[in-house]
């Protein structure tokens, strides 16, 4: 099959972000071609290149987030830092930033002073909470975004506190994939007008549109969405997580007739294939307990012997280090195996969009902080004394 090759490799992205969303977003473009310029506070860098544990002294997060990516130190506070800022977005297609509303103005570098440098420049921020309402200027983490935006309020059981999840929905579903699709949307529009344009991506609002299904039957039925009280939410015995008889677990989601009369067949038990088990009511936490008492007969291993060949939707909860070594997402690429002259040998998190006609690539590791400031701006025609001086005075 012939590829083409790195689809995005004349798009250049200026990166301002640090820790998550924005990384993330990035990472995604970067996997595809485009040249990504991070650019990093000298000594410091974003903080996510520190955060334990680490790996030969590199955080394991910024050996992911970060891949494939340059490093760039500047000091935006300093004039010469400014002056050289300006004169890479020039040249870029896309700056993303994810500080707070209104800090890249006091730098004089947001949207507008940029724009007309740059008209074509597409600017992407990412907050928490968007650039209006009244919410604009406060802090906040993906648990917040999700508990303002209602997502936590049902999640869990009504046996447990409302569930944080394992994986970080707001930054990631809320932050990082909306911006992506929002940049290649602008950057379509920009083929048409030639314009660039401004994106505010709020995680917070986007968060909210997690809520559809529920949206949707609250409007319906005028009940307020509560932990373990839907179908999808620990409310049905045909849709829940069940503990085997070695303390692993087994996620069922047999919501269609025939795959709870597949269930019901393979454990003996076509007593339970009733319509009811799709009903809400008392008698689901009956049906739950049955079920829990079946389960836990048979060790996980047991059950995913049994399960391999009936097709009913019940699946092993995996633990991360099984999904490394899973053969289906390492035929798929989603592990890569790597090699740094310094971390040593490690396993990449690959890159699971598939398309017919393009194949995303690692091509590089994350870089040292700084490690590419040099070749920037040699590029953009500084001279070696030049940045001798600059990197006396901690501009890069």
């Amino acid at each position: 099959m012939s590829y083409v090759n790195m689809p995005l490799s004349d798009l250049k992205i200026i990166d301002l972000s640090r820790l998550l969303p924005g990384p993330f977003c990035t990472m995604l473009l970067a996997d595809f071609g485009a040249q990504v310029i991070k650019i990093e506070e000298p000594k410091k860098g974003d903080y996510i290149r520190w955060w334990p544990p680490l790996l030969k002294g590199v955080s394991g997060f910024h050996i992911v987030l970060n891949r494939n990516k340059k490093s760039v130190s500047l000091n935006l506070k300093s004039e010469e830092g400014q002056e050289i800022f300006r004169r890479l977005v020039k040249s870029a297609d896309v700056l993303v930033e994810g500080f707070r509303p209104g800090t890249m103005e006091k730098l004089n570098l947001g949207y507008h002073e940029l724009s007309r440098l740059n008209p074509r420049l597409i600017y992407c921020s990412i907050t928490g909470y968007g650039q209006t309402g009244t919410m604009r200027n406060k802090a906040g983490h993906d648990i917040n975004y999700l508990a303002v935006s209602g997502v936590l309020s049902y999640s869990g059981t009504k046996a447990t506190i409302p569930t944080v999840p394992g994986v970080q929905i707001a930054d990631i579903g809320g932050g990082a994939l909306p911006a992506a699709f929002a940049i290649m949307m602008a950057l379509y529009v920009r083929e048409k007008t030639g314009r660039g344009d401004y994106i505010d991506i709020s995680m917070t609002d986007i968060s909210v549109m997690w809520n559809c299904l529920r949206w949707g039957k609250l409007i319906a039925d005028g009940i307020i969405p509560e932990p373990g009280d839907d179908m999808l939410n620990h409310g049905f015995a045909c849709y829940n997580v069940y503990k085997t008889k070695d303390g692993r677990y087994m996620a069922l989601g047999a919501l269609e007739p025939q795959f709870w009369k597949n269930l019901c067949d393979t454990v003996g038990r076509s007593d339970l294939n009733s319509p009811d088990y799709f009903v809400p009511g008392e008698h689901q936490k009956k049906l739950k307990e049955e079920l829990a008492a079946i389960f836990s007969s048979k060790t996980q291993k047991e059950w995913i012997d049994i399960f391999s060949k009936v097709d009913c939707c019940c699946e092993p909860v995996q633990t991360l280090d099984e999904v490394i070594k899973n053969e289906n997402f390492i035929s798929k690429g989603l592990v890569v195996k790597m090699n740094h002259d310094s971390w040593g040998s490690y396993f990449q998190l690959g890159n699971a969009f598939r398309f017919k006609n393009i194949k995303p690539a690692i091509r590089f590791h994350a870089p040292e902080l700084g490690q590419h400031t040099q070749e920037v701006l040699h590029e953009l025609g500084y001279s070696h004394s030049y940045m001798e001086e600059l990197k006396n005075k901690e501009v890069i």
